[in-house]
């Protein structure tokens, strides 16, 4: 059952006439809101519902999972594609108040941490910066939300690496701006839920030339994940219209770190001229 997340709703229609009566007012609210079942607790569920608490454990084990949470787990996986950002809202609505917004945001992005480390792949890590080294140019794609990423990433390994271009929305199309990219290169897609088409496309048009593909998802399921060389897992969860990006940019600042450790010299060089150039021009105060 876990590893069939996209069935869950189906599962839940199939075994419904067996299911005891407290169970059958579970899977109802279920597959009628299934969106903020996703996001309470079993206690709330529970309330929610009028069922007693291990009534909703009995129902998360009669559906083949080891435990409430993993049926919460899989609930959201489901759903965080899905969800429009109006829907987003109306789900934050449900659970997070202007009392409690600082509270809430602050524990989900530790959170976020937290899984990040758990489940990132450490060789992996170590062989996308082996890479970087080798990589004639490196383009670095991540549209909408994750321009922010994509522009910060891009911003301290060019001053590194010098070979580093960002490919983005502009007077160009974006296979215009990989027109020359080929098996020398290195591609570094980032993309979160909800991901964007041109992205994946980007992805597979570099897969086509050969390129290096390296992407920064929240799940190896992730669509940005099916042409990847290598993939880095960083947790993005946020019931909100805004997405979670602390996860994913400590990740990447770990990659920028990585990657200057190697090259201290030049770093110390280039941080010479630039503060230079910083008092010369007074760009800080």
């Amino acid at each position: 059952m876990e590893n069939n997340k996209q069935d869950l709703m189906r599962s839940i229609q199939i075994k419904f006439p067996r299911l005891s009566k407290g169970q059958k007012l579970i899977a109802e609210y279920i597959l009628k809101h299934y969106d903020k079942a996703a996001f309470m607790t079993a206690a709330k569920l529970a309330i929610s519902v009028g069922v007693s608490e291990s009534t909703v454990v009995r129902f998360a084990d009669e559906l083949g999972f080891s435990g409430y949470p993993k049926l919460q787990k899989s609930l959201q996986e489901l759903i965080r594609n899905k969800l429009t950002t109006v829907q987003r809202i109306e789900l934050s609505n449900d659970y997070m108040t202007q009392e409690n917004a600082l509270k809430s945001v602050l524990k989900a992005d530790m959170e976020n941490i937290k899984a990040t480390l758990e489940k990132i792949n450490y060789q992996t890590f170590e062989d996308i910066v082996n890479s970087l080294f080798k990589a004639r140019k490196i383009y670095i794609i991540g549209l909408r939300d994750s321009a922010a990423l994509a522009e910060f990433l891009a911003f301290y390994l060019n001053l590194i690496l010098d070979n580093v271009k960002v490919v983005a929305y502009g007077v160009s199309d974006i296979f215009e701006q990989m027109l020359n990219v080929d098996e020398q290169d290195i591609v570094i897609g980032i993309g979160f839920p909800r991901y964007t088409t041109r992205t994946i496309e980007a992805l597979a048009f570099a897969r086509s030339k050969n390129a290096k593909i390296v992407v920064i998802t929240d799940s190896l399921l992730s669509p940005l994940a099916t042409n990847a060389d290598y993939t880095l897992i960083a947790q993005s969860n946020m019931t909100s219209f805004v997405d979670s990006l602390v996860a994913p940019l400590s990740v990447i600042n770990a990659l920028i770190i990585a990657v200057g450790l190697r090259e201290k010299e030049k770093i110390t060089s280039t941080f010479s001229t630039l503060e230079n150039i910083w008092e010369k021009y007074k760009v800080y105060l």
